[in-house]
């Protein structure tokens, strides 16, 4: 890899290349876009991802769901020294992810910081704190060309109290897709237990997904890998009926807890290209994930 990835600081994104081709776009202060509530603004995610021929595949700050972004993470359900708010679904005003800072010292690394604030008591007060880190992996070459970057969740308690996150159908890693993608025929997904009928994918375990449909007349998608380490792995998946919107969601398998002094940790694989999927070649790539390559 050496030399071909380069990091460029724009305004308000921080740019990865590989052999000067975009691979994404990391969100390095916080957003908050014209006629968009206070509320909603957000830093600290992967907000535009692309695939080897530059595709755009994913959006940010989606009409429908303002709070979804390209590659973000959140919590939505729980409770907090009995009071609960939700991370999640920021315009309910319970709570927030605030971004604290970013470290670009290595050349294929960005890593930001930001804290889960619980906004339902006075004065708020910060529950978790997070680091969300992307390595970028060397591109694979040859008949299939893919990006590859990898994506760590780690989490601390800030109190003596735990996070408690009541069972629910979403919340965790979140992946939203192109926006022209919406509507059920529009986005393909294709699990590793081989269920391509999103309906019958929802709240299943998976060790991997992928979500593509057509941009500029060409499909184009991403499979996003789970580590068999992860809590839960193959974690439950929500898969949307009729968006193009897809999460690894712990908290779909039942109520658990973040810990003081146990941190939450989470490592993904995502894998962008052009073309259809080819199953055989994906349950390739998340062993070789798996095995540490």
């Amino acid at each position: 890899m050496g030399d071909a990835i380069r990091r460029n600081r724009g305004a308000d994104r921080l740019v990865l290349r590989d052999a000067n081709r975009p691979v994404l776009e990391f969100q390095a202060r916080p957003l908050l876009p014209a006629g968009v509530p206070e509320l909603y603004r957000r830093g600290g995610y992967v907000a535009r991802i692309f695939t080897p021929s530059g595709r755009l595949i994913s959006d940010d700050f989606a009409p429908k769901h303002i709070h979804h972004h390209g590659l973000w993470a959140a919590w939505t359900k729980t409770a907090f020294e009995g009071r609960h708010p939700d991370f999640w679904n920021m315009g309910e005003g319970k709570g927030r992810v605030q971004f604290l800072d970013l470290d670009v010292s290595t050349a294929t690394h960005v890593r930001s910081r930001q804290r889960y604030v619980d906004m339902t008591v006075v004065p708020e007060k910060a529950a978790l704190e997070e680091t969300f880190d992307v390595q970028l992996r060397p591109s694979i070459a040859g008949a299939r060309p893919a990006h590859v970057f990898d994506v760590t969740l780690t989490q601390n308690c800030l109190t003596a109290s735990p996070l408690e996150l009541s069972e629910y159908l979403y919340g965790g890693l979140g992946f939203r897709g192109n926006r022209d993608w919406d509507g059920a025929a529009n986005c393909q997904f294709l699990t590793s237990e081989g269920i391509s009928d999103r309906v019958q994918a929802h709240a299943t375990r998976s060790r991997w997904c992928h979500i593509s449909g057509l941009v500029d007349g060409r499909r184009a998608g991403i499979v996003i890998l789970c580590h068999p380490g992860n809590f839960r792995a193959p974690q439950p998946m929500r898969v949307h009926p009729n968006e193009p919107f897809f999460c690894y969601a712990p908290p779909a398998g039942g109520t658990f807890s973040i810990q003081p002094g146990k941190p939450y940790s989470a490592r993904y694989r995502c894998v962008t290209f052009d073309g259809e999927p080819d199953r055989a070649w994906l349950d390739q790539l998340w062993q070789q994930f798996a095995a540490g390559q």
